[in-house]
This record gives structure tokens, C-alpha cells and sequence, in this order.
């Protein structure tokens, strides 16, 4: 199954959560792993509380490591400029995988699951998404 997303890009932080439980209940698995995957090398799949503060940190931090100004041997090569986009998605990882329990995704109280889109400019993102149920107790 996919889930599409247009994004704006320059760090946009998506909650995807509602979508991803609205996937679950529509293919009734009831304990299992709902495993997502966003193709393309300048977005990630994470979580965190949705909140300003830690959106706010988390974009802080990103910007630490992988600074959208900087030297990146990708821009030379390309000229797209979007070299820190590259880093920051290799950093955090294309995919994630959430348990489901009793219909639900086993998030914390706090957590959800967000798109991250790195790049330059705004794209349509797709997130492959699949559920493996567990095997039944005899």
C-alpha cells in the first residue's frame, strides 16, 4: 500500500500518524508490525512528540551536523545544492517500523510518526507501507 504526501520541503516535519492509523484499521490487523518506507534520498521517517519546542530542537540539531549552507562535495557534482538534504535523510533513515497492538500502532503517549522532507524545494513524497500480522498463538 502507498500513502502520498506533497511536502514543501527545507526541513518541513510532517505528522503522518492519522494516515498511517487510518491504514491500520482499514487492513484489520490486530497485533503485527505496520513497517513505512519514504522513497527518495532527501526525506526520513522518524518519530517524535509533535510539539514546537521539539520540532523547533530537533530542526536546531539537524542544522548542527548537517548545515544547509555548507561545502558539500554533492553540490559540485550536481549543482542542485541540496547536498545537506542527502546527509540529514542518511542520518535519520528512510523507514521505520511501529508494533500494532490490538488494532492500534503501540506509540507512546507522546510520540507520532513524521515525514521529514530535506530537500530544496517541495516534492510529492510517497510512503510504501506495509503490515505483517503475528502469528497466531495455538
Amino acid at each position: 500500500m502507498e500513502l502520498h504526501f506533497s511536502t514543501k520541503g527545507f526541513n518541513e516535519i510532517r505528522d503522518i500518524t492519522p494516515e498511517v492509523q487510518k491504514a491500520v484499521g482499514k487492513a484489520g490487523v490486530r497485533e503485527g508490525v505496520a513497517h513505512l518506507f519514504v522513497a527518495g534520498s532527501t526525506a526520513a521517517l522518524t518519530t517524535i512528540e509533535y510539539e514546537p519546542g521539539a520540532l523547533a530542537d530537533l530542526k536546531r540539531a539537524l542544522e548542527q551536523i548537517a548545515p544547509m549552507d555548507a561545502d558539500y562535495a554533492h553540490n559540485a557534482a550536481w549543482g542542485d545544492g541540496n547536498g545537506y538534504a542527502h546527509l540529514r535523510a542518511a542520518l535519520l533513515k528512510p523507514s521505520l517500523c511501529v508494533p500494532i497492538q490490538n488494532g492500534k500502532l503501540a506509540l507512546g503517549t507522546w510520540q507520532q510518526i513524521v515525514l521529514m522532507d530535506f530537500d530544496n524545494r517541495p516534492r510529492d513524497r510517497k510512503v510504501l507501507f506495509t503490515i505483517t500480522a503475528a502469528a497466531e498463538r495455538q
